[in-house]
Parts: structure tokens; sequence; C-alpha cells
């Protein structure tokens, strides 16, 4: 019979395999925090670069434009039920006469590999119906063999309203390719999508992701307000192929609570909740 010790060094091994396995396949070499939209982004397969909602700060900043009040977002999600591989993320939007400002930390990993991001942002309205948001972020990763890599980068996107009830939204997260550990660099992402709005109960969007080293992505997301308080929401995604869904209820319209997971057919679901509160100004 193997010790104890042996068994916890092979469950410690098979953890480090998955955890390689699921960053290159399932995110198509996108870091862990970079696949964090949220548990409304969550539950449509992060088609979310249309949102204009507190999201907006792990989506599209440009969306904080359309922010009124002060809002506080907390996020957790356990990435295929496994304890070992965790995100949590937090942040805050404030407007201001000269725009919205924002806070978000995120945190992903597990004792063996962790990834942090600090981000701080800035979104205004340029025009009636266009919005620019911009972040800068300082991204640390742990990995105890090769110690801490610490990076500033920065991300900026842009929103639109092309047409009645049809939205634009572009979305560029690390422009300048950054160098984590040998021959391995910070992903350059591309995103854009539409979105359409047809009155207040439903909201359609599908979204293109491009990793600049990697297959395209599309993604669709598809929210149901039945009632004012309840969204119902689901979204598709390939490469690779996922479901989601999820809900979001309203309190007094003060706090928000959405739940939502993922499906790979392989590693199984992927479970989220998140709250939003509305501060006072």
């Amino acid at each position: 019979m193997l010790s104890g010790y042996k068994m916890k060094t092979i469950k410690l091994s098979t953890t480090l395999l998955f955890l390689a396995f699921f960053i290159s396949s399932y995110l198509s070499a996108q870091n862990g925090i970079s696949n964090n939209a949220g548990a409304r982004g969550q539950a449509m397969s992060n088609a979310s670069v249309n949102f204009r909602d507190v999201n907006s700060l792990f989506s599209n900043q440009a969306g904080l434009a359309h922010i009124e009040t002060p809002v506080f977002l907390a996020f957790s999600e356990q990435r295929f039920a496994l304890n070992e591989i965790r995100s949590i993320a937090a942040g805050v939007a404030y407007p201001f006469d000269s725009g919205v400002f924002g806070l978000s930390v995120q945190y992903f990993g597990f004792e063996n590999y962790n990834e942090q991001k600090v981000g701080v942002n800035y979104a205004r309205k340029l025009a009636e119906k266009v919005s620019l948001g911009a972040q800068v972020n300082y991204l640390n990763f742990r990995i105890p063999e090769y110690g801490n890599s610490g990076f500033v980068s920065f991300e900026i996107g842009l929103q639109a309203e092309i047409y009645k009830d049809v939205f634009l939204g572009a979305h560029l997260a690390n422009p300048i390719g950054q160098e984590v550990v040998a021959d391995e660099e910070l992903p350059t992402v591309f995103r854009v999508g539409l979105s359409y709005s047809p009155g207040k109960k439903v909201n359609l969007n599908i979204e293109t992701e491009k990793d600049l080293d990697f297959t395209l992505r599309i993604k669709t997301g598809i929210e149901y307000l039945p009632i004012e308080a309840l969204a119902l929401r689901i979204g598709f995604a390939n490469n690779p192929s996922s479901i989601s869904f999820g809900i979001g209820y309203s309190i007094k319209d003060k706090l928000r609570i959405d739940v939502g997971t993922q499906y790979h057919q392989v590693l199984g679901f992927s479970p989220g909740i998140g709250i939003v509160y509305q501060l006072k100004k």
C-alpha cells in the first residue's frame, strides 16, 4: 500500500497535470483570469463585450460609462467543481461628472499555481451613442518552482449604438506581448460583438474572440426577463464547445444575485455565483 505522503504526491501531480491541460485546452492559452466575466457573463458563455453594467469591469470597460450610481460586484467560481481551481473577483464602479472610475481585483488558481490581477479603469461617453473605456492592470503569476512574475499591461474597449437597439462592442486586451515564463507570453485577445435589445425583456448577444495564436472562438448569449426582477440566461460557444445557463434575481433594486454555470463535455460543470449591490452616492 502507498504511504500517505506518496498518495498526496500523486494527487498533487495529477492536479498539476490537469491544470496544464485545462489552461492549454479549455482556455486556448488565455490565463484563468481573462476567462472571468462574472456570473452574468458566465451564464451567457461570456458573450459580454456589450454589457453595460458593473460586469463591464471584467468584460469591456466602455460599458461602465452607462452606470449612473455607484455599484459593487463580487464573484466566485469553482472551475470544473474542483476545490483546487477557484476564481474570485470583486470590483466597484463610481460615476463622476467627468466619467466613471472603477477598481477591480481578481484571483485564480490554487497553492501551487495562481494568478492575481488588479485593474484601475476609466470610462466615459464620447457622444450620446458612443462610449470608450480603458484599464491599466498589474498582473502577478506565482509558480513555486519558478517564483513570482509581475507585469503591467492594459486593455481598451469601445461601444456604440449603430442602429436602433443594436449595439457594437470591441475590446482589446494585452496588445503588447510580454513573456511570463520561457516561450510563454501574455495572450493578446481581441473581441468584437453585436447585441440586440428589442425592448426591456430580451437581450441577444453574439461575439467573436481571437487570441492571436489560436483559432477564432464564437460565443452567443440570450437573456430573457419574464418579470422585471428575474433574468433567465443561456449561452453557447465553440473552440472548445460549451453550453452555459443561469439566472439572476433582483431584490428591491439594490441587490442582485446572479448564478451561472458552464458545462464542458469532457471537464464538466463550472458553477459560479455573483452579488451586485447598488451603493449610495
